[in-house]
């Protein structure tokens, strides 16, 4: 009754407009059949032993997000934060893992590693919207076994759109701080030939002095059917954006006067020019079985400014990556049974080429190192249907890294360091029915450090002292389809962490955690379909836990415990239709603030709505952010010397304007 009521209160004074027709069938609850992401390949949502939930293209249309990290802000479990007060850069962190989250979440476009060698993590920018059909959402650690680093608080697998039936258009936006966005996309098909390409172009001054940001991309993804068996496939994408670093206002700062929406390094900026490009090659054989292979090279170059109490940093960085990843799926019956096995490997290999330069007080420095990663994966997973309902899957991965580092500077003794890694997954689902199942999971995964970490560059040497963290992952829970118009989804998981890497602000240096890190909670999902629409609400909490150590008995930093969201989207008045989300998200301790000697940061409440009409294969839309004109900040960390508060401001209520068309 709660729920409905909740949902219900979005249409207060709708019963007051004359000449509102209510629909007469109600959509159905968002709940998609089939997703690739759990198993690397297709796979029925109710048979998998997870927590898995998928963004929609139409999800995408009724959002009013400019990016895919700020859509993930409407979904259960995920917390998103913009790290930079600009709009620009976001973590986005699934399973609390806090100010590490970049590095523990993999993020895939098409099945394809986005996740740097580096500190840098996810470009977010770097796939717009408009070329997304839909995203995938693994939580846990079950991935880790099919994908292997990164994934051991879940994984993002972002699909672009492919070409089929011909289909063009565009899209023309405005609004508040001089935000204008352009962009156009066509796909179809010729006989064997499909393609899909897209471009866009985004500007905006931002809310803070020194946030501004500019953006363009260009995208394509072509397939042709060599047969009826063979096919293959070729994506590419290029990404380029300019933009001001704002930086943080510290508790001191905005005693002096500082405003929220004030720069106090009104200098800083980042510049990223990426491209990538991906080719593909499927033949099917026996019943449905199948063997790919994919080949991908990743080209990213970043050049930074930013200044710091006596001086400043310039940083020339430039990241090439080459991916081999060939899979064999038998999808063959076994004495009778279903049964699915999938065997691959995946080959990287990351060169960083940096150039540092530094004034501190005067003293001019200089360094140019060369890093690199080279990773091997194997792994074997299978999932055998016992009855009809029941079904067992269990996979392992054997995965080692090698890392070589030379530096102008130095000689570095040692200049290559080797780390290695045996993971494993096992998990029962029950099937209830076409849309219910119950579940229960349990994964090892882990994460290797990242260049970043194992390399000193102001002693130029290696930390040989930091090793993998690994993690146990046990979980359980169930989704129900009740009829046609309700879904819910229930589970609770336990996360132990061994060896977590972290910085260290006390002793200014990355290292690994030396008590155990625990991470426990319950993650609920409701969506229901009503004669005018669908409302979907959602729910996490997250109790976090340092076992042991020098900070014993601390929460983890930047991990709220309660984090709940609604999603509704109201369809009563065609061609007009209106959307309403709002997110909360709960106090939580400072980034570094492991000993959590500091007051938590606030609570937050935002709420976003659209307004949409359609006319034809035209529409026009508002979209409002901040509608309560919450003054709040998604990010906050310690800094200073000596340390103290610090947040990046995040924007308060504003607006965009925009008119989409279709051929």
């Amino acid at each position: 009754m709660r729920f409905k009521v909740l949902c219900s209160a979005v249409l207060i004074g709708a019963a007051a407009v004359p000449g509102l027709v209510v629909a007469e069938q109600a959509p159905a609850p968002k709940m998609e059949t089939v997703v690739v992401t759990a198993t690397r390949h297709v796979e029925e949502v109710s048979s998998v032993p997870a927590n898995v939930s998928v963004v929609t293209e139409e999800d995408i249309k009724n959002s009013t997000a400019r990016d895919v990290a700020a859509l993930l802000r409407t979904e259960a479990g995920v917390l998103v934060n913009d790290i930079t007060g600009g709009q620009r850069s976001y973590t986005v962190d699934l399973r609390g893992f806090g100010e590490t989250a970049a590095l523990n979440t993999l993020v895939l476009v098409d099945g394809r590693r986005t996740n740097q060698a580096d500190l840098s993590g996810t470009d977010w920018t770097q796939i717009p919207l408009d070329r997304v059909e839909r995203i995938e959402i693994i939580r846990g650690g079950r991935a880790s076994v099919l994908y292997g680093d990164n994934a051991t608080g879940g994984v993002v697998n972002i699909i672009t759109k492919k070409g089929d039936t011909f289909r063009a258009g565009g899209e023309i936006v405005a609004g508040s701080y001089d935000t204008y966005k352009a962009s156009a996309q066509a796909s179809g098909g010729a006989g064997n030939l499909s393609y899909a390409v897209n471009g866009s172009y985004f500007d905006t001054d931002g809310y803070r002095d020194n946030s501004q940001h500019q953006s363009r991309d260009i995208g394509g993804d072509f397939g042709y059917a060599v047969s009826d068996n063979l096919g293959m496939n070729l994506s590419l994408g290029y990404h380029k954006d300019t933009a001001g670093l704002p930086g943080s206002i510290k508790d001191s700062d905005t005693a002096a006067g500082v405003g929220r929406t004030d720069s106090i390094t009104p200098g800083d900026y980042a510049d990223v020019e990426d491209y990538y490009v991906k080719g593909g090659t499927e033949l099917y054989f026996g019943t449905d079985s199948l063997f790919k292979i994919d080949l991908a090279y990743r080209k990213r170059t970043s050049r930074s400014y930013a200044t710091f109490a006596g001086g400043y940093f310039t940083g020339d960085t430039e990241i090439k990556t080459l991916s081999v990843t060939p899979q064999v799926i038998f999808q063959e019956r076994l004495m009778g049974m279903k049964n699915n096995l999938n065997i691959g490997l995946d080959y990287t290999n990351a060169q960083e080429d940096v150039t540092n330069t530094s004034e501190y007080f005067g003293f001019l420095s200089r360094g140019m190192f060369d890093l690199e990663k080279e990773n091997i994966g194997y792994y074997l997973h299978d999932d055998l249907s016992l009855t009809d309902r029941l079904s067992f899957s269990a996979g392992y991965r054997y995965d080692k890294a090698e890392y070589t580092f030379n530096a102008s500077q130095a000689v570095l003794t040692p200049d290559y360091t080797e780390l290695d890694e045996e993971l494993y997954t096992a998990g029962l689902n029950y099937q209830l029915n076409a849309r219910s199942n119950v579940y229960v999971s349990y994964s090892r995964s882990y994460r290797y450090p990242v260049l970043d970490e194992l390399f000193n560059f102001f002693q130029n040497q290696i930390d040989t002292g930091l090793m993998p963290q690994t993690s146990g992952d046990y979980e359980m829970g169930v989704r129900f389809g009740i009829g046609d118009r309700t879904a819910v989804g229930a589970n609770i998981f336990h996360v132990e962490t061994a060896d977590e890497i972290f910085y260290n602000p006390d002793l200014y240096t990355n290292m690994n955690m030396d008590g155990d890190t625990v991470r426990q909670g319950v993650e609920v999902t409701v969506d229901q379909a009503f004669s005018w629409g669908r409302c979907g609400v959602h729910y996490t909490y997250t109790a976090t836990d340092i076992d042991g150590g020098m900070y014993d008995g601390s929460d983890i930093p930047n991990v709220p415990a309660h984090i709940a969201g609604m999603n509704v989207l109201v369809e009563r008045w065609a061609p007009f239709t209106v959307g309403v989300n709002g997110n909360y998200v709960g106090e939580r301790p400072y980034i570094s603030d492991w000993t959590n000697s500091f007051t938590d940061q606030d609570a937050y409440v935002v709420l976003n709505a659209k307004l949409k009409y359609q006319w034809k294969k035209a529409s026009a839309f508002l979209d409002i952010n901040n509608l309560l004109n919450e003054d709040y900040a998604e990010y906050g960390v310690l800094g200073g010397f000596p340390l103290e508060r610090a947040r990046y401001p995040s924007a308060r209520t504003n607006f965009l304007v925009g008119l989409s068309f279709a051929l």
